[in-house]
């Protein structure tokens, strides 16, 4: 049931199969449970959602996220599950499957399982800075960048440009040092927000008015390809990040 006064929030978890980078990343083992467990433990534990559904078009992965608590009302058609599927057509078929289920949502939130350092915690302040914040269609998660784009180019043919052509002549941004150039800030995949109509209304998952979420320390930490799996196991040994506690025993991969 949703909270008294507070709109109702469905967090959306998509976790299809087929990865290529690394092989089934999103159930690959982090500390003793597959990755995809502490996105669904986060959520769980946060207090903040009416329901906890994992999107994904395998059944052996809705069987793994039944097992750490996830709803998996109906799989993800394979049309809507490939390696170029835009987020868009996941969470609009989702919320109207949903909505036609008699399960309308105003809000909802996009939790990716290559996000697993996300605490209980983390959401719990995503979800009061988006309520606090009047006049917005979305939150998104975001960090200060380290590669900055005044340092990037654009090469065309045997020549290139700066991508961001600014800052004065004697002294272009891209021979300037970091700490003179504009702060700038990249999304991660820790976690999005927005109201439901943004989806229904404009088909699209951010709106237009967009408040920033700063991720701190670990929490925006994404593993998308091995290097990263490395660095992430790395951080767990020396303790620089931890993981969320899973209630759960450990789902016994095949």
């Amino acid at each position: 049931m949703a909270r008294p006064e507070q709109p109702s929030v469905v967090a959306l978890i998509p976790a299809r199969a087929g990865s290529k980078r690394v092989k089934d990343k999103n159930i690959r083992l982090l500390g003793g449970h597959p990755v995809l467990a502490y996105t669904i433990v986060s959520a769980l534990e946060s207090g903040v959602f009416d329901a906890v559904v994992v999107s994904t078009d395998s059944e052996h992965y809705a069987e793994i996220a039944r097992h750490y608590g996830a709803e998996i009302p109906f799989l993800r058609p394979p049309e809507l599950s490939g390696e170029r599927s835009p987020d868009i057509e996941l969470v609009e078929y989702t919320l109207k499957t949903l909505a036609e289920q008699g399960r309308p949502y105003d809000c909802f939130s996009i939790l990716r399982p290559t996000s697993p350092f996300r605490k209980p915690e983390t959401i719990r302040r995503a979800w009061e800075t988006f309520l606090a914040a009047e006049g917005a269609d979305s939150l998104r998660a975001v960090e200060k960048c380290k590669q900055h784009p005044a340092k990037m180019w654009v090469v065309r043919g045997e020549r290139m440009f700066p991508l961001l052509p600014l800052g004065p002549p004697e002294q272009p941004w891209h021979s300037s040092q970091y700490p003179t150039l504009p702060e700038i800030y990249v999304q991660n995949a820790s976690l999005e927000i927005a109201w439901t109509r943004v989806v229904l209304h404009g088909r699209t998952i951010a709106g237009h008015v967009l408040v920033p979420f700063f991720t701190q320390g670990d929490e925006g930490y994404d593993v998308n390809d091995v290097a990263d799996w490395i660095y992430a196991e790395y951080l767990l040994s020396t303790g620089e990040a931890t993981l969320p506690q899973v209630p759960r025993a450990p789902f016994k991969l095949q």
